[in-house]
């Protein structure tokens, strides 16, 4: 059974042989509970309908491509074609080939962010973002989300105890520390959203709690 909770504002109920799971009012993260194990996913946000279109225009420009790569290569097979064609196809062989990957990276459906409660332990997933087409503050951003890292992790007790929901200049972090690498959870979700689930892995896994300031706290 999956459940898309909608509840009046955050609630956590602990029982002694199960949790109740409830995000907060109006949100996109979904709980499955009809296994053994509770799983939290994560929806990402959305690249853009402009990305349908931009992928639309590389299948169309992958047609001319095809046709410039088979007229080359028929060329060379007959002998005829001049020294400088054979430098030519290699590089129109590495543009088409970057071509294919972007379409496909543009096209692909997203995977989402996602977090098995494990008894002892959290499973965790944070799955792939669809490529953004716009927004990019850097290019290694746009380097990041073309080619993204996905990142598949069990955190341990021990690992949890780094649990952290961080203030930041355009709002809140929830991040924890896996050896040498800090991980962002649960980027694409609201602050809200990610205060409910730093509640809610405190609680469970019976982690410190205060560390961070929520809402209510910096409007107060």
């Amino acid at each position: 059974m999956r459940l898309h909770l909608r509840c009046l504002g955050t609630g956590l109920k602990l029982g002694k042989d199960k949790v109740s799971l409830e995000p907060p009012s109006g949100s996109r993260i979904s709980v499955t509970t009809d296994g053994v194990h509770p799983l939290i996913v994560v929806p990402h946000q959305s690249g853009g309908p402009i990305r349908y279109f931009v992928g639309l225009f590389l299948l169309v420009w992958l047609g001319g491509w095809f046709a410039g790569f088979s007229n080359a290569v028929s060329k060379l097979s007959s002998g005829q074609a001049p020294a400088m064609l054979v430098f030519w196809l290699v590089g129109w062989t590495l543009g088409g080939g970057f071509a294919v990957y972007w379409a496909y990276r543009v096209l692909r459906p997203s995977v989402p962010e996602s977090l098995r409660l494990m008894p002892n332990s959290v499973t965790y997933d944070s799955g792939v973002p669809p490529l953004q087409t716009y927004g990019y503050t850097s290019r290694k951003d746009y380097w990041k989300s073309m080619f993204p890292k996905r990142t598949r992790t069990e955190l341990d007790w021990q690992k949890l105890q780094s649990l952290r929901l961080r203030e930041a200049n355009d709002g809140n972090r929830l991040t924890v520390d896996v050896d040498a690498l800090r991980l962002d959870i649960a980027q694409s979700a609201s602050e809200i959203e990610r205060e409910w689930l730093y509640q809610l892995l405190a609680n469970r896994y019976s982690l410190p709690l205060g560390q961070g300031k929520t809402l209510a706290d910096r409007r107060g």
